[in-house]
């Protein structure tokens, strides 16, 4: 058994209201509250600071919570509502932001079991292999390093792990082995609590990645390998342009 909460904010930075924009004649959020109802959690929750957000969420039969408007991240958010909910400390919370609406079901469900089936870490996130050198070198791209068993060593910007033996200045002639971050995580109850009471850490700070203070305070996370990216989610207009076009006729 696992649970779903789907943290939206209506203020964001490059697409204001986002979580209410339309695709195919339903609010972006439903979409992605669609894709995770068909996962098998036991419950699906939006989570949000907006009343506009909860009518809508309430008006296509989702399930939702107020949250407070102070919150640094999405993460805090979805602490909230487990705190809300009394959920037990094995209990496993999946993490899946608003803006995913092409997001596979599957792939929450297979976080929450590839947590509950390894009681030695804290949380579950995926990764998938990078595939051209572009996102090798973007710093919005996040990499993974990871151990032979899963656990995560460190997420960074930068290209890495770097070939040495296989670059010139600047640019690599290999990039085999590289994986990228893809943002979504499961937690234990226990985990989620330990991780939001925790202060940002220094490479936290330094790769504005939350994650990192996860690994600074010793957590494990362990890492899902996909065989390909899910589909990107909505961050800018062009990409809400591309869901639409996409989703034309759906």
């Amino acid at each position: 058994m696992f649970h779903v909460v789907i943290p939206a904010r209506y203020a964001a930075a490059r697409l204001p209201g986002k979580p209410l924009l339309k695709i195919g004649g339903r609010p972006l959020i439903q979409w992605v509250w669609e894709r995770a109802q068909s996962s098998g959690a036991a419950s699906v929750i939006i989570a949000t600071d907006d009343v506009r957000i909860q009518e809508a969420a309430h008006g296509f039969g989702a399930e939702c919570a107020m949250t407070r408007s102070t919150h640094a991240s999405g993460t805090d958010r979805v602490a909230e509502v487990a705190e809300q909910r009394h959920f037990g400390d094995d209990e496993v919370i999946v993490n899946l932001q608003g803006d995913e609406p092409m997001i596979e079901p599957r792939l929450l469900a297979d976080l929450a079991q590839a947590l509950r089936q390894r009681a030695d870490f804290d949380i579950s996130t995926a990764l998938a292999p990078v595939r051209i050198l572009q996102e090798f070198l973007d710093p919005n791209c996040v990499k993974v390093v990871r151990a032979i068993d899963g656990a995560a060593l460190y997420f960074s910007r930068a290209p890495v792990p770097w070939p040495r033996d296989q670059s010139e200045p600047g640019r690599p002639a290999s990039f085999d082995g590289a994986w990228r971050h893809i943002g979504i995580y499961a937690y234990r109850m226990r985990s989620l609590r330990r991780f939001t009471a925790a202060l940002p850490t220094p490479l936290e700070v330094a790769e504005k990645l939350e994650q990192l203070r996860a690994l600074e305070h010793g957590m494990r996370i362990y890492c899902l390998a996909l065989s390909e990216a899910p589909p990107a989610g909505v961050d800018t207009p062009a990409d809400l342009e591309r869901l639409r076009a996409h989703l034309s006729g759906a």
